[in-house]
């Protein structure tokens, strides 16, 4: 009864992946079916009785709600067009200096997705890109490649730079201040050499090269005003400067707090009432007034729901025993070698996110760099392999990231014929693999030093 009722529990992980690979299915209904056909089996028919309220204590609740405030804030910003401020000051200031614009859009752009979610820096950013290198008749391509690859690198800076980070740091109680002072030098480093090698081998070769884009139906960017589900107003003239500082402000103010205070829950529904009483919205008598209800029906609910199905799936993992079957293997194939062991653990964890999705294979493998930590392994250098292979892997092909995806879509529509699928297959594909060998670069190096 156990082996088919591991096989069941196995069977219904594996129709949440499939259907997060399918774009026209909605995952969410089959990932909450899944989650519900699962725990129902294993409360059944699991040989170890256990109470129905565990299902509930198994979600990692400050997570979940840590989500839905930092969604909030995000929700906020760009209801206020701060994102696009910035992104329209950079273009006002740079457009006249091609390489200029090349290393200011692209660094600013990552340091952006360390905030916001990458699919949102695309939308923000490629108009803008594309506007301004028709005015200037420079090809956008180096720079849609620049800008796309370094923001899949901005996830490894912070513990809220991708949801699989935030679950990585509230599970192994990792700071701001850790992320910074750990992963730091890898995240500089790789986005130099990334900007480098593009500046060097792909912006010199379309410097001198004039690009009108063709296409009969092409429209400004700047005209932009849906695209899909993220919603996107870029206007030429700047918003009031005491809203954008303001904003600004806050923003900073929260990172800090981040820094400072551990505790995600607390400073994120802080973070969340901050920003919603410094940006009222007007009443229907005229009068602006904190509206929190009103940004809860434009944030997107469908992570925090998922990462709640994963929670009780693994959960269901953890009591039908699939889980201590995944650790034994890992353990017994492992090295007893800390150097050897971290570069396996940032080479498997690429591998299944390169065609996995990265938020699943994080959280199987959670309990597996607990179980290593627990056999004597130092932490530090397997959550930094951890941290790297887990959101560099899906870099691989651009169907992995949203990002990649995004900025094809946006490229096609506005006949960019130089950045199509090939081109970034070729190009994304060549810098993933580079990231990771600058990464076992960089895990050699901690361990040669510190351990």
């Amino acid at each position: 009864m156990i082996l088919f009722l591991q096989l069941f529990v196995i069977f219904c992980f594996v129709i949440v992946i499939i259907a997060l690979f399918r774009e026209k299915t909605d995952f969410l209904t089959y990932s909450i079916a899944a989650m519900l056909a699962a725990a129902t089996a294993t409360f059944l028919f699991s040989p170890d009785p256990f109470h129905i309220d565990d299902f509930i204590l198994a979600i990692d609740w400050p997570v979940i709600f840590f989500l839905i405030s930092l969604f909030t804030i995000v929700v906020i910003l760009e209801e206020q067009l701060i994102f696009q401020e910035i992104a329209l000051r950079i273009t006002k200031k740079f457009h006249t200096n091609t390489r200029q614009f090349f290393w200011v859009i692209c660094l600013i752009s990552t340091l952006s997705a360390v905030f916001i979610q990458d699919v949102s820096v695309a939308v923000i950013f490629i108009p803008m890109i594309i506007s301004t290198s028709e005015k200037m008749r420079i090809n956008p391509t180096p720079i849609l490649l620049g800008m796309t690859i370094c923001i899949n690198l901005a996830a490894t800076l912070t513990p809220f730079g991708s949801a699989q980070n935030i679950l990585i740091a509230n599970e192994f109680s990792l700071s701001t201040s850790w992320f910074f002072s750990n992963l730091s030098v890898y995240f500089i480093a790789g986005t130099l050499i990334t900007l480098f090698l593009l500046d060097f081998f792909v912006l010199r070769k379309h410097m001198n090269e004039i690009w009108i884009p063709h296409c009969d139906e092409y429209e400004e960017p700047l005209e932009i005003e849906h695209i899909e589900e993220h919603e996107l107003v870029i206007v030429e003239e700047s918003i009031n400067p005491k809203i954008f500082y303001r904003n600004l402000t806050a923003l900073l103010l929260f990172f800090i707090l981040l820094m400072v205070i551990p505790d995600i829950l607390f400073i994120g529904l802080l973070g969340m009432i901050l920003f919603v009483f410094i940006n009222p919205r007007k009443n229907e008598t005229g009068k602006k007034k904190p509206d929190i209800s009103y940004y809860f029906t434009k944030v997107d609910f469908k992570l925090p729901f998922f990462f709640i199905s994963l929670f009780v799936l693994i959960f269901c993992f953890e009591i039908v025993g699939i889980i201590d079957i995944i650790e034994n293997f890992v353990v017994d194939i492992t090295p007893n070698n800390l150097l050897l062991l971290s570069i396996f653990i940032l080479v498997i964890t690429s591998i299944l996110s390169g065609f996995l999705d990265n938020v699943p294979v994080t959280v199987l493998f959670i309990p597996v760099i607990g179980a290593l930590e627990l056999s004597g392994f130092s932490r530090t250098p397997l959550l930094i392999a951890f941290i790297l292979g887990i959101n560099l892997g899906g870099n691989f092909l651009p169907q992995g990231s949203a990002a990649d995806m995004m900025t094809l879509d946006l490229s096609s529509r506005y006949c960019v014929e130089g950045m199509n699928y090939r081109k970034l297959l070729k190009v994304g594909g060549f810098f993933a693999l580079l990231h990771i060998i600058i990464g076992i670069g960089y895990l050699s190096l901690i361990i040669f030093i510190y351990f």
